[in-house]
């Protein structure tokens, strides 16, 4: 692990994947998930080059198939440390015979962690280093404790959005998205949370309205800021001691999808030597 400190906050970096692994308090108390087996043992993937699953796992480019599990390869990659600072570090990913069997584009993918007093700053940035257009989405997923430290039950929590939001673009069992939306369950701008909210899967807005949102209980509150993903996906397992609040630039394939992977929901295209940079901020608030 990779630790890095400020004066409020602590986090942990595991090189494998560049997942956020802890990120704790001054006080010691972790704000992160336990990451129990019975549940899931994610705690913070990155989600590249695809986000969600994709039909049969497989994608089409120029008439061919390629294999590509949900949610891409990066969090089961090693990235180096290329940087590294009493607060911040960054890693990096590059293309390499792995990749270039499922993925055959080169990259660069850098994933910077900076604690400047109580915010956490996430910044990955997605550069094609190649001689063509290269199709990709990326996500966060980090999951954070349920309850909050300090934050009373389960039952106590709550999600509030900044704007309105719309219905959602529901996921279904299989993995991927519904042909119809959902209505939304939200209380005006509150997403009171309960196990039952998550029984057939993950709650998705896809567009998201809101560019910030706090995470809250009954005795501490994130504020958590996504300024540049246009999706987000709130998701847990039933008796599970997380939640993932998840901003996203791109969902899984819309049931029965069969097009080519330029036509995915939320593929960006990168021209030869473009960089793109995502970000999220994670604050403890006072």
């Amino acid at each position: 692990m990779i630790e890095i400190a400020s004066d409020h906050l602590t986090a942990a970096i595991n090189p494998f994947g560049a997942e956020l692994s802890s990120l704790k308090d001054i006080a010691g108390r972790e704000l992160m998930t336990d990451a129990d087996p019975a549940f899931w043992t994610g705690r913070a993937p990155l989600l590249f080059p695809i986000v969600g699953r994709l039909m049969d796992d497989k994608y089409q480019l120029d008439g061919r198939q390629y294999p590509l599990s949900q949610h891409g390869f990066a969090r089961r990659q090693p990235f180096a440390l290329i940087e590294q600072a009493a607060n911040r570090a960054v890693f990096r990913l590059a293309d390499n015979d792995q990749t270039r069997t499922v993925y055959p584009f080169a990259f660069t993918l850098d994933a910077a962690f900076t604690l400047t007093g109580a915010t956490l700053s996430m910044d990955v940035t997605v550069t094609s280093t190649g001689d063509r257009d290269m199709p990709a989405s990326f996500g966060f997923h980090p999951a954070f404790a349920w309850p909050l430290p300090g934050g009373g039950t389960k039952s106590g929590h709550r999600i509030v959005f900044t704007e309105d939001e719309g219905d959602l673009s529901a996921i279904t069992l299989g993995g991927w998205m519904d042909d119809k939306p959902w209505p939304s369950p939200l209380d005006g701008r509150t997403l009171h949370l309960a196990d039952a909210l998550f029984e057939r899967d993950a709650l998705v807005w896809n567009p998201v309205n809101s560019r910030a949102l706090r995470y809250e209980g009954q005795g501490v509150a994130l504020d958590i800021a996504f300024p540049g993903t246009p999706a987000l996906g709130i998701w847990t397992k039933p008796g599970a001691r997380y939640v993932c609040i998840e901003p996203w630039h791109g969902v899984a394939d819309p049931h029965g999808f069969t097009g080519e992977i330029w036509d995915k929901p939320g593929i960006l295209r990168f021209a030869p030597g473009e960089a793109r940079t995502f970000s999220m901020q994670v604050t403890l608030a006072d």
